[in-house]
């Protein structure tokens, strides 16, 4: 532990260093908000800020970056408004909502604050980069090319995620379908995590199960207390 680099800094120089180098399918392009001069500055604000010391981490994985969250800030889950008014980073974004930030924004005022949040919990994606067709969201597994294509490049960034945040046995899914099975498999084959939950994707709870999103707020809450006392003994 005494030569380990506060985390922050093994953080930025992950995202820095990511280099996608796969084929892209016709019509398909990659979403790389680290090039972007704005998003490195808030980018280096918020993991300075939340990840100045040497802890572990356990870690959350939703799909990739969307063009109204990520995309933007550079943040996973992190839309501008929120980078802002959350996690006290101002930023010139457009400051405009996105539905998945919305609801772990909530999770994490209700685990009890960004700063007791982040000191215990990771976000990220299996690509930590988006994909664009035709100006709108491409998910990794939309197109089976692009999936056998980005596979390992994920494999890379899932095992280099792991190294820098230590222990954790345990990683959490953010999706129950697609997301979780591809994860699933790609663990089975590779034994990178002995346990991996599943929780509903927070885009599907707020498109589909808004009127229940308390209710998956708090299950939320539940699996990642339970996960977090199982990592703390």
């Amino acid at each position: 532990m005494a030569n380990r680099s506060f985390l922050y800094r093994e953080i930025l120089r992950f995202y820095e260093m990511i280099s996608p180098d796969f084929e892209m399918p016709a019509g398909v392009s990659i979403m790389h908000p680290y090039h972007d001069e704005d998003v490195w500055q808030v980018v280096s604000q918020f993991y300075k800020k939340y990840y100045k010391d040497k802890n572990d981490r356990i870690l959350l994985y939703g799909i990739n970056p969307g063009r109204f969250g990520a995309g933007v800030t550079g943040v996973p889950f992190t839309d501008p408004v929120r980078l802002e008014d959350e996690c006290g980073v101002r930023n010139p974004f457009d400051k405009r909502g996105e539905l998945s930030s919305q609801f772990i924004y909530e999770v994490i005022k209700e685990w009890g604050g960004t700063d007791d949040f982040y000191s215990h919990f990771f976000i990220t994606a299996l690509s930590p980069l988006g994909f664009l067709y035709d100006g709108k969201n491409l998910n990794y597994y939309d197109d089976k090319q692009l999936q056998e294509s980005a596979t390992p490049f994920i494999l890379e960034c899932v095992r280099e995620q792991k190294r820098i945040f230590g222990k954790s046995e345990t990683a959490f899914c953010l999706g129950e379908g697609t997301n979780y099975k591809y994860f699933n498999k790609l663990n089975e084959k590779y034994n990178l995590f002995e346990n991996i939950i599943s929780l509903p994707h927070p885009r599907w709870v707020m498109q589909y199960r808004r009127k229940r999103k308390d209710e998956f707020v708090q299950l939320y809450i539940s699996r990642l207390k339970e996960a977090y006392i199982k990592y703390k003994k």
